[in-house]
């Protein structure tokens, strides 16, 4: 059976749906609300359902969560998901937006 080819210089990078300041601002959100309900972070990722070294980096923004585990979080918040989502809106068009420099310049 042949070996695959290697990847070349040409071939497309894959894309990814990691996004870090997506994650980082959701981390702070939920971050900022957990503490408004005086929740240790063990305690709420107990509560919540999720794993505490999971639910810690979800906070550091170190993983972005799937839809399903950012409605469990917001319910166990006692928030709607979409206010998470907001709240997270609001601080990514806070942030000042990265310029990519052109190629050859």
């Amino acid at each position: 059976m042949p070996k695959p080819a290697a990847p070349s210089a040409t071939t497309p990078k894959r894309s990814t749906s990691f996004e870090p300041d997506v994650a980082r601002a959701i981390g702070t959100v939920i971050r900022h609300v957990r503490e408004e309900l005086e929740f240790s972070q063990d305690a709420f990722a107990l509560h919540a359902g999720v794993d505490r070294s999971y639910y810690g980096k979800l906070e550091r923004g170190e993983r972005q969560p799937t839809v399903g585990l950012l409605l469990r979080i917001a319910r166990a918040l006692g928030v709607s998901g979409s206010e998470l989502l907001g709240q997270a809106e609001v601080l990514l068009a806070q942030r000042p937006t990265r310029r990519r420099a052109r190629a050859g310049s």
